[in-house]
């Protein structure tokens, strides 16, 4: 077994920072607005995972003082009665944040969902508006698990300016986003991709490795730069030989922390820092509600 010489980035002791910041500052605006900040959760089906991560977005939710207004429909539900809920959750002056958890039933289509959401309500920042935004260099609410990404390399004081950036992995949740937080951030950025020929050579010349593909143990240690950053953004569960389920991301985490520089656990890397940016989302469309009271 290789000798661990990399630091962990340890998300979930961030995240945990962050929710103690966050409690502080709804405490302080709390009597400004004569209400806490609202998050609305939308899950349509019974989709065990879903489920489980909705439980934890409430339990976030009410350890940092974010009323949650959640709510669940059954998996025949249409598209035009989900459509009118978000409406109303727009107009409703409770709920600053709203997110539709996916993956939804086959017969709803995400997209025309997303894009029903008041783009300042939009918690997870997946509204074109909010991406548009974010191309743009503007101001808006930011996709989580990116977000949540650029967060942690702040936090470790990691830097980004003339860096190697490669992102393995396209899609518009993480890969896209990621790569034009890394380029605001003035890395040199790669997008790598399954259509990627040669992905070790690319991947070899990152500074930063960010993976993002869902397939376990994509990135081995021969894939990766001596000291390099690796950020795993995977969240894979398989089964072993026994029959257990366990969490695993798309690096090999056991070889590739015996050369990186620096590498996040799974679980306990970014999955937690996505939550905790969700909450920070919904905090700041709340507070910009603040401040537009008091300016009138």
């Amino acid at each position: 077994m290789e000798t661990k010489t990399a630091k962990l980035l340890d998300g979930k002791a961030l995240a945990a920072k962050i929710q103690q910041e966050l409690s502080v500052a709804i405490t302080q605006f709390q009597p400004k607005i004569g209400r806490p900040p609202g998050l609305a959760v939308v899950m349509v089906g019974d989709n065990p995972a879903s489920a489980a991560y909705v439980r934890n977005k409430e339990r976030a939710c009410a350890k940092v003082g974010i009323a949650s207004f959640g709510k669940q429909f059954p998996a025949q539900t249409s598209l035009e009665e989900l459509e009118e809920v978000i409406a109303a959750l727009n107009y409703d002056e409770r709920v600053d944040g709203i997110l539709v958890q996916l993956p939804l039933p086959n017969h709803l289509d995400a997209v025309t969902l997303l894009h029903q959401i008041d783009p300042d309500k939009d918690a997870d920042g997946l509204h074109p508006v909010n991406l548009g935004r974010l191309l743009r260099g503007e101001t808006g609410l930011r996709s989580c698990t990116p977000a949540g990404v650029m967060r942690l390399l702040q936090e470790y004081e990691i830097p980004l300016e003339g860096k190697q950036a490669v992102v393995v992995g396209r899609s518009i949740l993480v890969g896209k986003p990621m790569a034009l937080m890394l380029l605001e951030a003035d890395a040199t950025v790669t997008i790598a991709h399954s259509r990627s020929p040669d992905l070790k050579t690319i991947t070899q010349n990152a500074d930063i490795l960010i993976a993002a593909v869902g397939r376990p143990g994509l990135i081995s240690a021969d894939m990766v730069k001596p000291g390099a950053v690796v950020v795993d953004v995977g969240m894979n569960r398989v089964i072993d030989a026994s029959g257990n389920s366990r969490l695993v991301g798309d690096v090999d985490f056991e070889s590739t922390s015996g050369v990186a520089g620096f590498i996040t656990p799974v679980p306990g890397g970014v999955g937690p820092m996505t939550v905790a940016i969700l909450l920070q989302n919904t905090f700041a469309s709340y507070s910009r509600a603040v401040k537009e009271e008091s300016e009138e």
